[in-house]
């Protein structure tokens, strides 16, 4: 069993173990163009996200992946079209890289009628079948069991498909988190257990929450392969999920990878973020993901300085016609709050 034994985080948040990676060449081209388009759609669409919210366009909650792109990213890449995927409610920069339209998860933050869940869910609640994506999870933790569910569903009906159950360092304190890994390693389900270690669950450091800060160690206790994951090398992160899937393909059962990754903003637009400094951020920005990729892309000479600024512009266009998507929209008829409630249509539900 590969466990880490690397010291995890501190009060200052996570350690993301820098370190040369000498199997960089396996990657092609294409996969770091397509890595590069799909940070900079997530970094693009959570900017603008983060303005309409200030704008009062977009109300509740609602929580950024700024900074976090490689763990989405790096992990689709190394998955299969039909694997599942399930989150917590940092939500919108995943189905975005499965391929989700844009506009309908702007306009399901908008609250509108097509949005991904006809605007019943909101920023915590993006749901997409079309890709895979079972949703994003309002209640902490309360995702973990629902992914060992799903890799279970896999299982049982004879698939190689696997479930990438996504979580926040703050989860692993919860029961689910426990008794979901017990069950996966008992029955050896296709599941791959993902802790996005951003450092702070809300506004609070691992290390003032848990005696145990190598959150990696964790799956030790039920003997699941576990290892700590450099979470802003997009590189590093793909090649842990590529051996991750191995295994739960072959029928060996789920493994536990801890992403240690930051988030630029505050855990919610409402977050003031006085828990940590700004030299800190600062320096965290230093390893930005997608700065390593553009970097890498350019010193291969994959692409020009010309060619991916005409990607970025693209990609502006995209954000520009998602924001207007939204906008034209309608609000859902508010007898819809009566709908995809029971399986049954005709159920009888007393409004008076």
């Amino acid at each position: 069993m590969a466990t880490s034994t690397t010291k995890g985080s501190s009060k200052k948040g996570p350690t993301t173990n820098r370190k040369t990676n000498t199997t960089k060449s396996k990657f092609s081209k294409e996969t770091y163009l397509k890595w590069f388009e799909d940070m900079m759609l997530m970094r693009r669409f959570e900017e603008k996200s983060g303005q309409l919210y200030g704008q009062q366009k977009i109300r509740g909650f609602c929580h950024l992946y700024i900074g976090q792109e490689a763990c989405a990213a790096g992990a689709i890449s190394a998955l299969q079209k039909e694997d599942k995927w399930i989150t917590a409610y940092r939500d919108h920069a995943h189905p975005l890289a499965l391929g989700t339209d844009p506009g309908k998860i702007m306009a399901e933050l908008y609250g509108k009628e097509t949005g991904t869940t006809k605007g019943k869910g909101g920023s915590m609640h993006i749901f997409d079948k079309d890709v895979n994506f079972i949703g994003g999870h309002g209640i902490v933790g309360a995702q973990v069991p629902l992914g060992a569910g799903i890799a279970f569903a896999e299982k049982y009906n004879g698939t190689k498909n696997l479930c990438m159950c996504h979580m926040g360092d703050g989860a692993v304190r919860q029961g689910a988190f426990h008794e979901a890994l017990n069950l996966a390693m008992t029955w050896k389900l296709p599941v791959i257990f993902v802790i996005e270690n951003n450092g702070y669950a809300m506004g609070t450091s691992v290390s003032r929450t848990s005696n145990v800060t190598d959150l990696s160690v964790l799956g030790a206790a039920y003997e699941m392969p576990s290892r700590a994951v450099d979470g802003m090398n997009v590189e590093e992160v793909h090649l842990a999920v590529e051996e991750a899937a191995k295994r739960a393909r072959s029928g060996e059962g789920p493994t536990l990878l801890e992403f240690r990754t930051y988030r630029y903003k505050g855990h919610s637009m409402s977050d003031p973020q006085k828990y940590r400094t700004k030299e800190e951020v600062e320096e965290y920005k230093q390893q930005d993901p997608i700065e390593q990729v553009r970097s890498t892309i350019l010193k291969k000479k994959y692409a020009t300085e010309e060619a991916l600024s005409q990607i970025e512009a693209a990609i502006k266009v995209k954000i520009k016609e998602a924001v207007e998507f939204a906008e034209n929209s309608n609000y859902p008829d508010p007898s819809e709050a009566l709908t995809d409630i029971y399986e049954q249509k005709d159920f009888p539900i007393l409004t008076e």
